[in-house]
């Protein structure tokens, strides 16, 4: 099915249109818009998003003052959505005012349809560095007492806005809480703030779960992180360090981000090196890809994207930077259970069998296929079904026990003993042996584990079959 004969405008339809599922469009209004748009400029596309998100911002606010709350709600919803699509075109430093204007209105539409949501969602500000990241708590109820919650990690060009409709409902409505953050390099840390994206996310991830664990809503044992598309990276990273997590979630499973830009025609050498220069067919290369022979939708996710993202000026430093974002020196620390997708037509996913056979923990590798509708990026047609597949696996992991995090099985200073790989600000890594688990002193009433020497404990070691093994399958 062709939305648009403009291949970027394509690729964008179909960023918006899947979020219908929950709430976030409604494929009439995007329709209706896409053919005002035709195949038409930047500014079109803009102009036309924002008319019908402005349209549809004016329906709630009615819907608001005349007390009907749910049709308020879910108009907010879309609004904010429509925003969110209408400034992708707009990417880039510095930043469009445009851009600022659309995130502005984008947040306010989502604040609001936030606080006439059944239980409230939450805007919260995460500690961190000494300033805040922004995000939302979603509570699965408003019953007392904690349950198991969801850390979700964005991708390259999301917000949390975005993230609670591919993330929020699906978690709630099987009982489990979602955190949504934006780190550096996203959302209004970008846009508003300057701050771009680093390598080093197990130290963005630490602050994330220091908050999540003061909240009566979480329960500590069960912590999951979850990434989505770039998150797919940046989360295993992270909990290759961060030892709170009792299970993560890669979609999909992504190797160092250098094998992105393998067809780049530079040395791998000299993008290690801090003051080297790109050599004459790099520079023939930028200005091919600066050119309308180029590809469109390259041209925007390098030029437009990434430089912003990253906050350099040309694609030399680009790829300097996209190379020095690895999970090879750390993925054998990740001590969690572990679930990775491959999924047809997307190419970030090519390294998740990578990441799987470094893995040496409880692993599981879901395959979605075009043949059943679940290819593409982050399975756009078919989120229903990654949402059956996937908590179908996190319910089960977190029930048997999955894997207790470990420093509330040891205790905090044991925990801190067994030491993962450490790392710096700008996401340096020192690899270091697995954890050698030391005895805990700390008084614990759940009953003793024996654990493994990478830091997990078999399903047998509490007397239960095993439930799911460390190989691929694909349902």
């Amino acid at each position: 099915m062709e939305l648009s004969k403009n291949p970027v405008w394509e690729a964008f339809a179909w960023r918006v249109l899947p979020h219908a599922l929950h709430g976030g469009s409604d494929f009439g209004e995007c329709l209706a818009t896409l053919e005002r748009i035709g195949e038409g400029s930047a500014d079109d596309w803009h102009r036309e998003w924002t008319a019908t998100a402005d349209r549809v911002a004016a329906i709630a606010q009615v819907s608001d003052q005349r007390g009907h709350f749910i049709s308020a709600r879910e108009a907010y919803f879309r609004a904010s959505n429509y925003y969110h699509a209408s400034y992708f075109p707009l990417f880039g430093a510095p930043v469009d005012p445009r851009l600022t204007r659309a995130f502005t209105a984008e947040v306010a539409a989502f604040q609001r349809a936030a606080a006439l949501s059944q239980p409230a969602i939450e805007p919260i500000e995460i500690p961190f560095e000494g300033r805040t990241l922004p995000g939302y708590f979603v509570r699965a109820s408003s019953d007392p007492g904690s349950r198991p919650t969801i850390v979700q990690v964005n991708g390259y060009d999301s917000n949390i806005q975005e993230m609670y409709f591919a993330h929020g409902p699906a978690a709630v409505s099987r009982g489990y809480n979602c955190l949504l953050f934006d780190g550096p390099g996203q959302g209004r840390n970008l846009i508003r703030d300057g701050l771009v994206l680093r390598p080093d996310w197990e130290n963005v991830v630490r602050a994330v779960i220091d908050y999540a664990v003061t909240r009566p809503e979480v329960d500590p044992w069960r912590i999951v992180l979850a990434g989505w598309g770039l998150g797919g990276f940046l989360a295993p990273r992270a909990a290759a360090f961060e030892k709170r997590i009792a299970a993560l979630i890669a979609d999909p499973g992504q190797w160092d981000q250098s094998d992105t830009v393998k067809a780049i025609p530079v040395p791998p050498e000299l993008l290690r090196q801090k003051d080297s220069v790109p050599p004459p067919q790099f520079e023939q290369f930028e200005q091919w890809l600066r050119s309308p022979a180029a590809d469109p939708m390259f041209r925007w996710r390098t030029l437009q994207r990434g430089m912003w993202t990253h906050g350099v000026n040309s694609l030399f430093e680009l790829v300097k930077q996209i190379v020095r974002f690895e999970i090879s020196p750390v993925a054998e620390h990740i001590s969690c259970p572990t679930l990775l997708t491959a999924v047809d037509g997307d190419t970030l996913s090519r390294g998740a069998q990578k990441l799987f056979d470094a893995l040496r923990c409880p692993k599981l590798l879901l395959r979605f296929t075009a043949t059943e509708g679940s290819g593409g990026h982050c399975e756009p047609l078919a989120r229903s079904l990654y949402e059956q597949r996937v908590f179908d696996w996190l319910d089960e992991t977190l029930k048997s026990g999955g894997c207790l995090p470990l420093h509330l099985h040891l205790g905090r200073d044991a925990a801190a003993a067994a030491k993962p790989p450490q790392t710096g600000v700008n996401g340096s890594t020192e690899v270091s042996p697995p954890p050698a688990h030391a005895p805990s002193s700390a008084t614990d009433t759940r009953p003793t584990i024996r654990f493994e020497d990478e830091g997990v404990f078999k399903r047998s070691d509490l007397g239960l079959p095993p439930r799911w093994g460390g190989g691929d399958r694909s349902s």
